[in-house]
């Protein structure tokens, strides 16, 4: 399992909620929740739709070797 904590650092900064963003991406929160903690990845159409709610590249779900301090240089 390898947590996003990225990506709960920018959900927080954009100040929504998991059930804000799993609205915004037509999923349920858990799935969301999922997500945000590493056990799943989210489909290329689901990870555009987070991205682009919350603020970000939605291609950061998908860069294995990115590390997380790029990530958070990458959606600035």
């Amino acid at each position: 399992m390898n947590p996003r904590t990225w990506l709960q650092s920018e959900r927080s900064a954009a100040n929504k909620t998991q059930e804000d963003v799993a609205n915004a991406a037509g999923i349920k929160r858990p799935y969301y929740s999922q997500i945000e903690s590493g056990v799943r990845r989210p489909s290329v159409d689901v990870a555009k739709k987070i991205a682009g709610f919350i603020g970000f590249d939605w291609v950061l779900f998908f860069d294995n070797k990115c590390s997380e301090k790029r990530q958070k240089s990458n959606s600035a």
